[in-house]
C-alpha cells in the first residue's frame, strides 16, 4: 500500500485560491484582511492570491473601505465582471440558444436560433454551435468554459450523449466534437438540458432548495433538487419523466414505449389538438378563451398531473416549478393540474403541492449551462489564473 504523500506547493495553492474566491463571491465588498479572517489563512497569504486574481481578471478591486481608528483602509474586493465569462448553448429540438453569462451571475448577451435540429445530423448541428459559439466569441469577452445543455442521456464524467430520442441521435461525443470544432481552449461540460434548467431556478430563481423543476417543450424533462443540490440519479440518468408511460395504451414514442408524457402532454400534441401552427398562436387562443385550446390544455394538465403526482408521492418535494413552454402555459393549466395533484398526492391534505411557474421560462437551460462553467471556475480559480498569467 502506498503511503499517503504531503500536498504539492500548487496544491495548497489551489485549494487556498478556491478559499479566497469563494469568500469574496459570498461576501462581496469584503477586504483583504476580511477575507483572510473568513478563511483562516494569514493575511499575506490572502493579499498574494489576491493579486494573482486581479492580474488574471478574476477579482477587482472597489474604492477603499471606511475606517474610524488608525491603520491602512482596506479596498472592497468584488468578482470581476469584466473577468471570464461562461458561455452556454442549448440544443433544443427545433432551435439553438447561446448566452454569456459573467461571473457576477448577469446574462452579458443572449442569441435564439431556430433549427430544425431533427433533421439534421449531429456533425451538421454540432457545425451550427460551432458557428454560433464564434458569434459569442465577437463579444469580445474572455470565455472560461464552456456549457453545454443537451435533450437526451448524458454520461457527465465524459460528455458523451448517450441517447436523444427526440433528436433521433445515439452515441455522440458532444464534448469532444465541440472541444475540436470550437478551436477554443477552455474546459467544456455537458449535461441535460432539464438538470441545467432547474440548476439555473437554484441559483437565479425564486424557489426554496426542495423541489421538481419540469421542462416541457417538444420532449418533457425533470430536474430534481434536494436540500439544494442536484439529484441526478446514479448515473447522470435521472429527471427523464417525459418518458414515463402514464398510458400504456396511448400512441407510440420515439423511446420505443407507448404513452409516454410528452406524447400526450409535451408541446407538440398541445399545438396538434389545439388546431393552431404554434405556441404563440395557441396563447392567443386561450387569452381569448377558445374552447379547444383550452381543453387541450386541459387534457395536458390531466396526463401532467398523473407524472407529478406519482414523482411528489415518491420523492416528498413541496414545490414543482414549470420551466419552458409550461411556464408560458401556466395560467391555463394551474386549476386543472393543482385538481390532479390534490386528488392523487397522498399527502395533499396535510402538505399541498405548490405550483408556480419559472421566472426563467424558456432561458432557463441555457443559462444554467452557462453558468455551470461560471461556477466550475469560481470552485477552481488557480488553473485559469495560471493559464492567464503564464
Amino acid at each position: 500500500m502506498s503511503r499517503p504523500q504531503p500536498a504539492s506547493q500548487r496544491t495548497v495553492r489551489r485549494h487556498n485560491s478556491a478559499l479566497v474566491l469563494d469568500a469574496i463571491a459570498d461576501a462581496p465588498g469584503s477586504s483583504r484582511a476580511t477575507v483572510a479572517a473568513r478563511t483562516g489563512l494569514t493575511k499575506a497569504t490572502v493579499s498574494s492570491l489576491v493579486d494573482r486574481m486581479i492580474g488574471a481578471g478574476l477579482v477587482a478591486e472597489g474604492e477603499a473601505q471606511a475606517r474610524s481608528g488608525p491603520g491602512r483602509r482596506g479596498t472592497a474586493l468584488h468578482l470581476s465582471p469584466t473577468g471570464p465569462h461562461g458561455l452556454g448553448v442549448e440544443i433544443g429540438v427545433d432551435y439553438l440558444a447561446t448566452c454569456l453569462v459573467d461571473l457576477t451571475g448577469r446574462v452579458r448577451a443572449r442569441w435564439l436560433r431556430p433549427s430544425d435540429n431533427r433533421a439534421s445530423s449531429p456533425a451538421r448541428v454540432l457545425a451550427k454551435v460551432a458557428t454560433a459559439v464564434r458569434t459569442a466569441v465577437r463579444e469580445e469577452v474572455p470565455i472560461g468554459g464552456v456549457g453545454v445543455a443537451v435533450p437526451g442521456l448524458v454520461e457527465v464524467a465524459d460528455g458523451s450523449l448517450r441517447v436523444a430520442p427526440n433528436l433521433g441521435w445515439r452515441e455522440v461525443d458532444v464534448r469532444g466534437e465541440l472541444t475540436r470544432r470550437m478551436a477554443l481552449d477552455v474546459p467544456v461540460l455537458v449535461g441535460n438540458e432539464a438538470n441545467l434548467a432547474a440548476l439555473a431556478e437554484l441559483w437565479h430563481g425564486d424557489v426554496a432548495a426542495d423541489f421538481l423543476h419540469i421542462s416541457g417543450e417538444i420532449g418533457i424533462g425533470a430536474g430534481i433538487v434536494v436540500g439544494g443540490a442536484l439529484f441526478e440519479g446514479l448515473s447522470g440518468f435521472g429527471g427523464e419523466i417525459g418518458h414515463l408511460s402514464v398510458d400504456p395504451r396511448g400512441p407510440r414514442c420515439a423511446c420505443g414505449s407507448r404513452g409516454c408524457l410528452e406524447r400526450l402532454a409535451g408541446q407538440d400534441e398541445i399545438v396538434r389538438a389545439s388546431g393552431v401552427t404554434g405556441v404563440d398562436e395557441l396563447l392567443v387562443r386561450l387569452a381569448a378563451g377558445d374552447r379547444t385550446a383550452t381543453t387541450a390544455v386541459r387534457t395536458a394538465a390531466k396526463w401532467l398531473g398523473v407524472a407529478l403526482s406519482g414523482a411528489v408521492n415518491l420523492l416528498d418535494l413541496p414545490t414543482v416549478v414549470l420551466g419552458g413552454t409550461y411556464a408560458r402555459l401556466e395560467p391555463w393549466l394551474r386549476e386543472p393540474l393543482h385538481a390532479e395533484l390534490d386528488r392523487r398526492v397522498v399527502s395533499a391534505e396535510w402538505s399541498p403541492v405548490r405550483v408556480v411557474a419559472s421566472s426563467l421560462g424558456a432561458e432557463a437551460a441555457v443559462r444554467g449551462a452557462a453558468t455551470t462553467a461560471v461556477r466550475a471556475i469560481l470552485a477552481d480559480p488557480d488553473p485559469y489564473v495560471t493559464s492567464v498569467l503564464a
